[in-house]
């Protein structure tokens, strides 16, 4: 028996963010397994650990609709990192997070994707708000936050990761989306 999901392909200039698919198990269980790249999302002890997390985003999206999106460089399609709306039980309320793996760094390839998921976010899931949890100390985070027009809010207990700033990601009027006049949200910019 499979399950199937019909996951949302989103586009951006460079980017193609798009469901997990099992290839994209060995980049992301190489990025759970460094735990000094991985310590502000959720490190992991070995693969199996890192197999329950893939199969848990999965499992997100079956039952919220949403979850991490796989970040695909569109030029050379390999995966490049993760981006997307998360929202497990015990999370203040949904989240948009990113990672980005070994290699691609500085390349805005972080940016880019969290841009794109946070308009979807508000305009296909139709959410009001977002915010960014990041673990104190996670400059680049806050830097891409910052980046990204979110304010700091408050610091709370994150029942995964212990303490985590809360980071407010601008309203969606604040970024200029809108409903079309048929009552569909589109982009107003």
């Amino acid at each position: 028996m499979t399950l199937e999901l019909k996951f949302p392909t989103l586009h951006s200039e460079n980017l193609t963010l798009r469901g997990p698919q099992a290839a994209d198990f060995e980049p992301l269980c190489a990025f759970l397994l460094d735990h000094e790249r991985a310590g502000g999302f959720g490190a992991e002890d070995d693969r199996p650990q890192a197999w329950r997390w893939f199969a848990l985003n999965i499992g997100h999206w079956a039952l919220r609709g949403y979850g991490y999106f796989t970040i695909v460089d569109t030029a050379t399609n390999q995966p490049c990192g993760l981006t997307g709306v998360w929202n497990p039980e015990g999370w203040p309320e949904p989240e948009l997070g990113w990672v980005v793996y070994a290699g691609y760094e500085g390349r805005g390839i972080a940016h880019e994707a969290a841009t794109r998921a946070r308009v979807w976010a508000y305009t296909e899931l139709g959410l009001s708000t977002l915010t960014s949890n990041i673990v104190p100390g996670n400059t680049r985070s806050v830097a891409l936050a910052k980046r990204l027009g979110c304010t700091y809010e408050r610091t709370y207990v994150n029942v995964q990761m212990g303490e985590d700033d809360l980071y407010r990601h601008p309203s969606p009027a604040d970024l200029g989306l809108t409903a079309d006049i048929d009552g569909s949200p589109e982009a107003t910019t």
